[in-house]
């Protein structure tokens, strides 16, 4: 059986045509039928063909013989094949291990691991997080069962086992610290917090957050070490005073990493008081060696300190650049540096402030002369008692309540300018006293290494910006500790990634490279029905010095898209 071509009326057939013998034993042809017309375009002859075609596996015909390209939805791969490579490499799978151990039957740590991730690429609620998942190709992890309750139990379930998970953390944290001499950073800061319920054991409370507004709020801690990886976080009331959270939490660090020789803390103004210091001096590492720390002394105290720096403040007024020099307090280091130029500023801002709240205060006293001598003015009239509120509020903003004195005890509105309170204030501008036990260090270094303490200021903005830890719209304290665990995981692999590039000197953030990988994408195409191919798209140049700067390998692939 066979395909005869023939013409007829001017168009060409194919017919389907056997061989037979007649009843002579000749040789004869017969058509057992006629397919169609050749020149047809989409007629029976083409879909004969197609059916045959698409039947091999091969590439059918049709109009012009375009094939039918159906293209799935891209998927973003190269941010989180980039932090699952960190997340492996950093040692954090081993949280696996935690949750196996408990006989969890779904899989906690790919949870875990789901949200840190996302808190990295594109922070989103816990929902949120399920609308995320819909548009990476995470490697390892299936994400296609997850479910806004499996990320919430999984939350409970961290915070169920946090000593074992503070175990692996800081097992995995340990090879990354200086043993020989270890200087951490530790400071707090606010965390806004959604809700109106409360709880047993709430840490959210109505207080003044340090945006300047009054917000239900919680306080984290953060311990940083000089290369600004985090090493430990904890949760402490939206109430809490700074002052007592840093004793215990500096012997929280040294419980947790005993190996550590030589610990020097360098902390915030609102952490200085004597009795701070007198535990502190008190305290000893598992080697026997004392804590030593820099503690910054906060401006409310400088009047301590006036007749001490007689002397010193005779050579900060003829100095013309930065002068460091130390005295003896409290049978302690005493460390002065005094910037002549930030001395000069904050003067001035000081006086233009004071000159406004006067000029304000004059204005409001010519209106009350006013009005007790008779005249009349439009809009409401004012009172010595609405005066005297106005502006002590607009003192208390400027922080010059110890100058500018409002008389809140009489009847009349009346203030005075405390000219000795607003020259020890001048007197103490443009310095920085620190006070420290650290025996080895020189002035100078003394002052280098608190000033670097503004790198864990960054951390908290980082957690506030690019991990975006608040507003926390949990309600359980439990799951505020478990969000709170989450970020500080984040943010430990956003410090190791920082590190990384600028050890090969790029000068791209980890939220922009993350951006840059974040276009290496995962595509499937499906061909005439065929079986689909996937691939990812091309590594350009700078996506590949990006892998390379993170020491991390780039994307395999089994089958690369040709769509060209």
């Amino acid at each position: 059986m066979f395909i005869k071509l023939t013409r007829a009326g001017g168009h060409s057939y194919a017919q389907l045509v056997e061989s037979f013998r007649d009843e002579t034993g000749k040789p004869r042809q017969r058509t057992v039928a006629t397919i169609g017309r050749l020149d047809e375009t989409g007629g029976a002859v083409d879909s004969l063909l197609n059916g045959l075609l698409r039947a091999t596996g091969r590439q059918g015909v049709g109009a012009g013989a375009a094939p039918q390209v159906q293209f799935e939805s891209a998927l973003a791969l190269g941010d989180v094949w980039a932090l699952d490579q960190l997340w492996r490499e950093l040692g954090f799978d081993a949280l696996a291990g935690v949750f196996r151990k408990a006989r969890y039957t779904t899989p906690i740590e790919h949870a875990l691991r789901v949200m840190v991730f996302n808190r990295l690429c594109d922070p989103e609620s816990k929902l949120g997080v399920l609308r995320w998942l819909e548009t990476v190709s995470l490697p390892s992890v299936n994400t296609s069962a997850m479910t806004h309750q499996h990320l919430l139990r999984s939350m409970d379930a961290l915070m169920s086992h946090q000593q074992a998970v503070d175990d692996v953390v800081a097992q995995l944290l340990r090879p990354l610290i200086d043993q020989d001499l270890s200087l951490v950073f530790y400071d707090l800061t606010t965390i806004r917090a959604a809700g109106l319920s409360e709880q047993d054991d709430d840490v959210r409370r109505y207080g003044m957050a340090k945006e300047g507004v009054i917000a239900r709020q919680f306080m984290l801690g953060v311990v940083q070490t000089a290369q600004g990886l985090p090493i430990y976080h904890e949760v402490f009331d939206g109430k809490q005073a700074e002052s007592p959270t840093l004793l215990p939490t500096l012997k929280t660090v040294l419980a947790r990493f005993a190996h550590i020789k030589r610990l020097i803390v360098v902390a915030d103004r609102g952490l200085l008081s004597l009795d701070n210091m007198q535990e502190l001096d008190k305290v000893r590492l598992p080697s026997g060696q004392a804590l030593e720390f820099i503690l910054a002394v906060p401006g409310r105290r400088y009047g301590e300190f006036v007749d001490i720096l007689g002397d010193f403040q005779k050579k900060a007024g003829a100095a013309e650049q930065e002068i460091i020099e130390e005295t003896r307090w409290n049978d302690m280091r005493l460390v002065v540096a005094h910037n002549p130029a930030q001395a000069k500023e904050q003067t001035q801002l000081r006086r233009e402030r004071i000159n406004q709240l006067q000029a304000k205060a004059d204005q409001w006293a010519g209106k009350l002369d006013g009005q007790d001598a008779g005249e009349v003015r439009r809009g409401r009239k004012l009172s010595d008692s609405g005066a005297k509120a106005r502006l002590y509020h607009e003192v208390c903003e400027a922080h010059l309540a110890r100058i500018v004195k409002v008389d809140l005890k009489t009847e009349l509105f009346s203030y005075t300018i405390d000219e000795a309170a607003q020259s020890q204030a001048e007197m103490m501008d443009g310095k920085l006293l620190l006070v420290t036990n650290v025996p080895d260090l020189k002035p100078a270094e003394i002052v280098s290494r608190y000033k670097a303490l503004a790198d864990i200021e960054r951390g908290f903005r980082v957690l506030k910006s690019e991990i975006e830890i608040a507003p926390v719209y949990h309600r359980l304290p439990q799951r505020i500790r478990a969000h709170a665990m989450l970020c500080f995981i984040a943010l430990i692999v956003y410090r190791v990634m920082r590190q990384r590039l600028k050890l090969a000197k790029s000068d791209l953030s980890p939220e922009k490279a993350l951006a840059q990988l974040r276009r290496i994408q995962h595509h499937s195409v499906r061909i005439n029905a065929a079986a689909p191919i996937s691939g990812i798209s091309t590594i350009n140049a700078q996506q590949s010095n990006v892998f390379a700067a993170l020491n991390l390998k780039k994307p395999t692939q089994d089958a690369q898209l040709n769509l060209l």
